[in-house]
């Protein structure tokens, strides 16, 4: 398993985490997982747009 750190806008941040406890709840590793998730999608819509 990979570690980032990095820094992101406040209110990007403040609105994902919120996002996140709504869909998964307090859950152990939910904010890994929505991350996870986004950067799977991010990788998936800048490789179609590179075919």
């Amino acid at each position: 398993m990979g570690v980032i750190t990095t820094s992101v806008d406040d209110e990007v941040e403040k609105k994902f985490r919120e996002l996140v406890q709504k869909k998964y709840g307090k859950i152990r590793g939910a904010l890994g997982v929505a991350i996870t998730e986004a950067m799977k999608l991010w990788i998936k819509k800048v490789e179609e747009e590179g075919e």
